[in-house]
């Protein structure tokens, strides 16, 4: 049997959740998930579980926060006076925007507050705070 191993080129089938078991992503209708162990493109918690199962295993796993997304950062809430949003742009609480960075790369946001002063932009990632709990199934090992 294949184990996997960092440097591995690895497939997978996925189904995340969080801890109240609302499903955010899943492989299961689509093309197995294909990643490389140990290059740092997947969450550090997903990389760990994977190395070490074997082709044809299934696991159930919870990842902290910390070892996916991180905590909400409190940097990460921007405040923009309400003059300096586009004349277009009628915000709404839950309403998904994108800000540039200093670097002019788009960042996605989510308004999560408007007042007749500002708007209240939350650029921290939609799963940052969240411990996720995954069933993983090791598909292939190359």
């Amino acid at each position: 049997m294949s184990v996997a191993a960092k440097g591995n080129t690895v497939k997978v089938h996925y189904t995340g959740k969080l801890k109240d078991g609302t499903v955010f992503d899943s492989s299961l209708n689509r093309e197995p998930l294909q990643f490389t162990l140990g290059e740092g493109n997947m969450i550090q918690g997903f990389d760990s579980a994977v190395q070490g199962m074997t082709v044809g295993e299934d696991k159930n796993i919870t990842i902290p926060c910390d070892e996916a997304y991180g905590q909400k950062r409190e940097e990460m809430m921007i405040d923009v006076p309400m003059d300096k949003v586009p004349a277009d742009i009628k915000p709404e609480v839950g309403m998904d925007l994108s800000i540039q960075n200093q670097e002019g790369q788009p960042v996605p946001v989510k308004v999560v507050d408007v007042d007749e002063e500002k708007i209240t932009l939350d650029a921290n990632h939609p799963l940052a705070g969240e411990d996720l709990v995954f069933e993983i199934k090791l598909v292939e090992v190359d």
